[in-house]
């Protein structure tokens, strides 16, 4: 008998098989919030840090304005949370006109429960062209409260 092992669940794909974007290079953010130890870059930039963090409770908006349109194929968005339970939304929308109008790719909701569900991985196949804005609107949690939002990683290519 022939047998080959495999493995379940989703696999992360290695940094190398995407050619991931250069925000620092190609855009600026805006933020409504950031706790000053967890930076906006900590989410953009692998390797720099621990992730993106709100100062603030309530629902945020992050936003990555391109110096020049760009053409996207992949989206990957991580969120964790460890602190408790709760039901997270977000929204993640483009546009071409530099904001004036959008156009959604996403809007999901899902459940954070400490221990066994703390990881949301979404990775989004699109075919973009002449993106000026990507807009990432969380709601952190859908019943209110004082959760913050957070993002452990938000890449691009």
């Amino acid at each position: 008998m022939r047998k080959h092992m495999i493995t379940q669940g989703v696999e992360k794909a290695p940094e190398a098989e995407h050619p991931w974007l250069d925000i620092e290079g190609l855009a600026r953010a805006e933020i409504t919030s950031e706790d000053e130890a967890h930076p906006i870059e900590s989410a953009l930039m692998p390797g720099f840090g621990s992730g993106w963090r709100a100062a603030e409770s309530g629902r945020q908006t992050l936003r990555l304005l391109f110096d020049a349109p760009q053409k996207i194929g992949l989206i990957h968005l991580a969120f964790l949370e460890e602190a408790g339970e709760r039901t997270q939304e977000f929204v993640l929308r483009w546009s071409a006109d530099d904001g004036r109008t959008f156009h959604d790719i996403a809007r999901q909701q899902y459940n954070f429960s400490s221990p066994d569900s703390t990881w949301e991985v979404e990775d989004y196949h699109v075919d973009l062209e002449g993106v000026t804005t990507l807009e990432l609107n969380i709601t952190p949690n859908i019943s209110g409260g004082n959760a913050r939002a957070s993002l452990a990683e938000w890449r691009i290519a």
